[in-house]
């Protein structure tokens, strides 16, 4: 199974750093991007079920469709609703993840500032799909999981 990651982000350094990382951690991986939520929908839509992604991040603060309203839509998908969401966003407010969570987010991730953590944090998470990422990532500080 050649991994598939889904990322929803207005911000393109974020994108081109989380790929670029994500790259190097496992070159097999796919990953989709999208700079909207939107744009990610649509591109879901377009895929055959054997090419969704296996995870979605998704960016809070977007233009056109923002994370919580993407989120919304994933999780009434009966297409989509079982693919894991990581709300992938630079803040740490408590309040926020409650919030994903509350919508069905399975992990709220901060942005890490170091580029090692975030290479670190995805080679966990590659190495665990089908698995139990959430434990394999429980020590990270700035995940949080339900």
């Amino acid at each position: 199974m050649k991994p598939i990651f889904l990322l929803a982000d207005d911000d393109i350094d974020d994108r081109e750093l989380f790929c670029e990382a994500l790259g190097t951690v496992d070159p097999s991986i796919t990953c989709y991007c999208a700079d909207n939520g939107r744009v990610a929908l649509h591109m879901l839509d377009s895929k055959q079920p054997s090419e969704y992604p296996h995870l979605i991040f998704l960016d809070i603060n977007m233009p056109v469709m923002n994370g919580w309203e993407c989120l919304v839509q994933l999780k009434r998908s009966e297409a989509y609703r079982h693919i894991p969401v990581f709300i992938y966003t630079t803040s740490s407010h408590q309040r926020e993840a409650n919030i994903a969570f509350d919508l069905g987010a399975d992990c709220f991730f901060t942005k890490p500032a170091e580029y090692n953590e975030l290479k670190s944090i995805l080679k966990i998470i590659a190495n665990n799909i089908g698995g139990d990422w959430v434990s394999a990532i429980s020590h990270f500080d700035n995940i949080k999981s339900r």
